[in-house]
């Protein structure tokens, strides 16, 4: 048998083949050390003393961290089989316990977004940017319709920091590039508004609960000196929320022109039936394949950050924002069989009217930008390669978990009591009957 025999043999069988001709086959420990080991590492192993017993040191530094998700990666099933090495078919899923914040430099720009139309906010917000700009002597953005307000002009302090302050337009103004570092001051809607002001890379988020729900806002200003401090020095563990990329094309633009809405959201892509009252009739395509027709009040596609949002309320399940995945939840479907599903982060979904649909639908994108989708339009959603890093105040499972007993008051009930505490069963005995229970009673009356 020549040697390129002897290689296929060995490829079929799994055999190894020792410099003397002779054969053994590969032991369950060869394997385990094939995984985890470099064959660099096996191979030194193999050929000492030690008999294929590695050091069980070594092997504790080569294990993985807390994960949420598979190992990755690389993957290898059995001494053959392991994943195609192919960057546009494989997707590296990153460990989040191992998601902490790294500056490359000092950050300088810092934006501050403040929830609007609040007076409670007002006094926070001064104190934060007189502290950033005299303390930490930072440049700070701010949008141009907050120097408008009434009661901030009447406030002594911020008039010696406002000359200070650099301001911005949304929608006429670019702040790619601009910006290192984010700081929200209010509820939820701040942490949306600060994903829809940037359509790409999202500089670091920090947010401060001040609003009414505060599920994505899980630092208290009390004592913000030393949080902001501990950010700005790097010691943070972040949440990277994934964003649903959102494009419409019109019946009139699929021939290469340009779509009229691309848009990230955070939370949901809400298809409705608007104003008409029909139902909607949506055809659903996943990858190019048809999934379904959704009749009813409309469809939700949404991340798992907006999984605590619309689709909590429509019956979906919680998911956490670190499990890549989209959500597919019907509202008030027409059927009782229509449970909400969970599909890849990497797939792509069509929605489209259906064209025996007796009326159009309505799309609209965290809460913003509605519009109507007619027939012959169709709306493309896929998982969006720039993530909202979001920093935590804890880190990525007690941060969710305290905002799920804390704002949806997550499983809270009343305990059940312990048997001593149940006066009636621990006065009464086996033998007691319910007629002697019952005259104990009378007398006792």
């Amino acid at each position: 048998m020549n040697e390129s025999d002897l290689s296929l043999a060995k490829a079929m069988v799994g055999m190894e083949i020792n410099t003397t001709g002779t054969t053994h086959r590969k032991s369950v420990v060869g394997r385990v050390q094939e995984k985890v080991f470099s064959p660099t590492q096996r191979n030194k192993c193999e050929t000492c003393s030690c008999g294929g017993e590695m050091d069980q040191q070594k092997a504790q530094d080569r294990r993985r961290t807390r994960s949420l998700n598979a190992p990755s990666p690389v993957q290898q099933f059995g001494p053959c089989g392991r994943i195609m090495k192919n960057s546009a078919m494989v997707m590296t899923i990153q460990d989040p316990a191992s998601q902490r914040l790294t500056w490359y430099k000092p950050p300088l720009t810092v934006l501050v977004i403040k929830k609007v139309r609040d007076a409670s906010v007002l006094s926070p917000f001064v104190q934060l940017v007189h502290w950033l700009i005299k303390e930490k002597n930072m440049v700070v953005f701010v949008e141009h319709s907050v120097m408008d307000d009434s009661m901030l002009q009447a406030n002594s302090s911020f008039q010696a920091v406002k000359d200070k302050l650099m301001t911005f337009q949304d929608g006429k103004d670019d702040l790619t590039d601009k910006i290192d570092f984010i700081i929200c001051l209010g509820g939820d809607g701040t942490l949306l508004y600060a994903s829809l002001l940037f359509q790409q890379s999202v500089p670091p988020v920090m947010a401060f609960h001040l609003g009414s729900l505060g599920f994505l806002t899980p630092f208290e200003f009390e004592n913000f000196q030393d949080q902001v401090t501990n950010v700005l020095e790097g010691y943070a563990a972040l949440t990277l929320r994934s964003r649903l990329r959102c494009i419409i094309m019109r019946k009139d633009e699929e021939k290469g022109l340009v779509p009229s809405t691309n848009l990230l959201v955070l939370n949901e892509v809400v298809i409705d039936r608007g104003p008409s009252p029909y139902l909607s009739n949506i055809d659903l395509f996943l990858d190019g394949k048809h999934i379904t027709s959704v009749q009813g009040d409309g469809l939700i596609v949404s991340t798992p950050t907006g999984s605590t949002a619309y689709a909590v309320a429509a019956g979906a399940s919680m998911i956490h924002p670190s499990v890549p995945a989209i959500m597919v939840t019907p509202i008030c479907p027409h059927s009782l069989s229509f449970r909400p599903i969970v599909v890849p982060a990497g797939v792509e979904l069509k929605i489209s009217v259906s064209p025996d649909s007796r009326n159009t639908s309505w799309v609209s994108f965290d809460g913003r930008n509605r519009q109507e989708l007619k027939h012959g339009d169709s709306l493309r959603v896929t998982t969006s390669i720039y993530p909202v890093p979001s920093i935590c105040a804890q880190d990525q499972i007690s941060d969710w978990f305290d905002s799920l007993a804390e704002c949806l008051h997550w499983n809270v009930r009343k305990r059940q009591k312990h048997l001593d505490e149940l006066s009636d069963l621990t006065q009464s005995s086996s033998n007691d009957t319910l007629d002697s229970l019952e005259q104990s009673e009378q007398i006792d009356s």
